[in-house]
């Protein structure tokens, strides 16, 4: 039942007034002056408010804004004895759902009121269901407890207020687009739009065209013109993932919109300006990168302004067991299935597992399991084969004379150097970091 609250000084009239409208179906709840009216609305949980104009202690069209600072969702529907214009002008602008005058416009009120609850419950409905797309991608969406990633997302969530360029690095399959979410979520453009963009997707031309747009005519097969992502993208957030795929040409064009917020359309003469706030992503090691020139280090050091490793899986194993099961929830209401538990074995392996493609990797393999599955058990025999009989690491000795014991030395000492840090010991010894993890487990270091 939807409630109306009454605020009017004459008791009788107001009296009158809530009998017409309970009579309609609706709760009513009396108030006389603006101060009643207000402790009601914090009271009750109040749909429409009709007030009178002329309080005793106010003044109807000055206690609308004060009604709409509290409760937005709340509409407000002002009477008056008097037919005003300059009042009924102002009560517009301060968020009323309408302004008439008693007893001429009496057979207006309840057609007024089902409009305006029609208007509440819409206006809720969007409330709720941007809260849910905001639970979605917030931070609270990202699944782990992990020294490792709990360290990841207090640094998102530092940056996320403040409108600076981020720069997310990690292996694939690690969440970046899910951090750069919930980066967007947690900042003051959450309102607007989030585009991504993948820059190894797309040959050079095709990449400048999606990335600046173009006129009609640019080129063969530009019937007409085209926004480009960094106009869509105007007042939001734009994500170009994979971006030491950026040809080098491009990567001089989009370091100038970043320094001038201005970009040229292709076929176009005019500079477009856009609005948006960069995060960029790669599973390469940029600095590397740009000191083998293949990179550029202008755009490198304007996209490191602020940069967040993402951890591979195999460095959470605390979470693998919170991933798994989330995602067995997840598949199992997608497939009708009531698949409840994980055995412990089944576990084991998950956990004992390397993890090359991370999350994605490990999502991927549940699906999977989850199909396989005949009863309310995830067991080790669903899991693919390398996953339940895993390569065993050779940890025997080795010969002082032979080259795998230079090479287990070496790696030892680089290791020493950085202080366990992989990414980096994997960039001086010029390997994937893939085949240092291979190396690792292999040696037993």
């Amino acid at each position: 039942m939807k409630t109306i609250l009454i605020i009017d000084d004459e008791e009788k009239l107001r009296n009158l007034l809530a009998r017409i409208i309970e009579s309609e179906g609706f709760e009513v709840i009396e108030a006389g002056d603006c101060r009643s009216g207000l402790k009601k609305l914090e009271q009750f949980a109040i749909d429409v408010v009709l007030s009178d104009v002329k309080l005793p202690d106010g003044n109807g069209v000055d206690l609308l804004p004060k009604i709409k600072a509290a409760h937005p969702l709340v509409e407000v529907i002002l009477l008056t004895a008097y037919g005003n214009i300059s009042d009924g002008v102002q009560a517009m602008k301060n968020g009323a759902f309408d302004y008439i005058v008693k007893g001429d416009d009496n057979e207006k009120i309840i057609p007024l009121l089902h409009r305006a609850i029609e208007k509440v419950q819409l206006q809720t409905k969007v409330r709720d269901l941007e809260k849910r797309v905001g639970e979605k991608f917030s931070f609270d969406a990202i699944i782990g407890k992990s020294k490792p990633i709990q360290q990841a997302i207090d640094l998102a969530k530092k940056v996320a207020p403040i409108d600076t360029t981020v720069l997310l690095t990690g292996e694939t399959g690690t969440g970046k687009e899910v951090f750069a979410q919930g980066i967007h979520q947690a900042s003051s453009r959450a309102g607007k739009s989030f585009v991504t963009l993948n820059c190894s997707t797309f040959s050079k031309d095709i990449l400048e065209s999606e990335l600046f747009g173009h006129k009609q005519g640019a080129f063969t097969g530009a019937i007409k013109d085209k926004k480009g992502l960094i106009e869509e993208a105007n007042g939001g957030t734009l994500l170009l993932d994979e971006i030491g795929e950026m040809p080098l040409e491009l990567q001089a064009k989009l370091l100038r919109v970043l320094e001038t917020s201005e970009f040229i359309k292709l076929g176009d003469t005019k500079p477009t300006k856009s609005d948006f706030r960069l995060i960029a992503a790669t599973n390469r090691d940029l600095k590397h990168e740009y000191e083998a020139n293949h990179f550029r280090s202008d755009l490198y050091f304007r996209l490191s302004v602020f940069e967040i490793h993402l951890p591979p899986l195999r460095e959470r194993v605390k979470d693998i067991e919170l991933l798994a099961r989330h995602f067995m929830q997840q598949f199992s209401a997608k497939t009708n299935k009531r698949v409840e538990k994980i055995e412990d074995e089944c576990l084991e392996k998950l956990e004992s597992y390397e993890w090359v493609g991370n999350i994605r990797e490990l999502k991927n393999i549940i699906e999977r399991a989850i199909i396989l599955a005949d009863t309310n058990t995830l067991t080790a025999d669903l899991l693919p084969v390398d996953i339940q009989q895993p390569r065993q690491p050779n940890k025997g000795t080795l010969s002082a004379f032979s080259m795998a014991s230079v090479e287990k030395l070496h790696i030892q000492k680089v290791l020493n150097y950085t202080k366990g840090n992989k990414a980096e010991t994997a960039r001086l010894l010029e390997i994937g970091i893939a085949t240092l993890y291979r190396k690792i487990e292999e040696y037993g270091l």
